[in-house]
């Protein structure tokens, strides 16, 4: 039976240049309806285990949550997904950073700017500024990571970072941990930890 997997795997290769058959018999036949444009599967994964928490099943609600791969692909999957292509309603976050490419994309799809919630830095540097280095460092300590994140910040190159700049670049260092982290640091959060343009997506899904 096709899933939501499969439609983002469909959309990723129309993104690649496929023809977008598959992907729009897909929305057809899950009743595809939103789509939600996060830059990264760290961010990906962070916004699943929110829903997950608050009890709701975004596929079944006919949501599908796309990784674009890098902020520069916005343009490519405004088009793909919104009123050019498929016609759904678009949502997602931006990084402040990137907010004007993402504001030329939605102009240039004819979709609405609502819906878009903005990270100060990334959705990670929100996600350790609500939980704190503290209560991250136990999250570290309870995988197994915190011996290495000990030798990380004893690293010249850390001498004068912040903490909160120190656990960014540790997260990103090893392969695959900044995707286990985005769920691991949201299931931390205390409910109203929970950083504003995370929340304020999930509550306009």
């Amino acid at each position: 039976m096709a899933d939501m997997r499969a439609f983002r795997e469909a959309v990723d290769d129309w993104a690649s240049g496929g023809t977008g058959e598959a992907a729009r018999e897909l929305a057809v036949h899950l009743d595809v309806r939103t789509a939600v444009l996060l830059e990264g599967p760290s961010d990906h994964a962070a916004v699943e285990a929110l829903a997950e928490r608050r009890g709701r099943d975004l596929a079944a609600e006919g949501v599908c949550v796309v990784a674009m791969g890098g902020a520069m692909s916005v343009a490519r999957y405004t088009g793909l997904l919104g009123p050019p292509g498929l016609g759904l309603r678009l949502t997602g976050l931006s990084d402040e950073r990137e907010q004007p490419f993402y504001d030329r994309a939605l102009e240039r799809a004819g979709a609405p700017r609502q819906g878009f919630f903005v990270c100060v830095a990334d959705l990670e540097d929100e996600l350790i500024r609500a939980l704190g280095t503290t209560r991250i460092e136990d999250v570290l300590r309870a995988e197994g990571d915190f011996r290495s994140w000990q030798t990380f910040v004893r690293q010249p190159a850390q001498r004068g970072r912040s903490r909160q700049r120190q656990l960014r670049r540790f997260l990103g260092t090893t392969k695959g941990r900044k995707i286990r982290y985005g769920r691991l640091l949201v299931e931390a959060l205390d409910p109203e930890q929970v950083p504003a343009p995370l929340d304020d997506l999930l509550a306009s899904l």
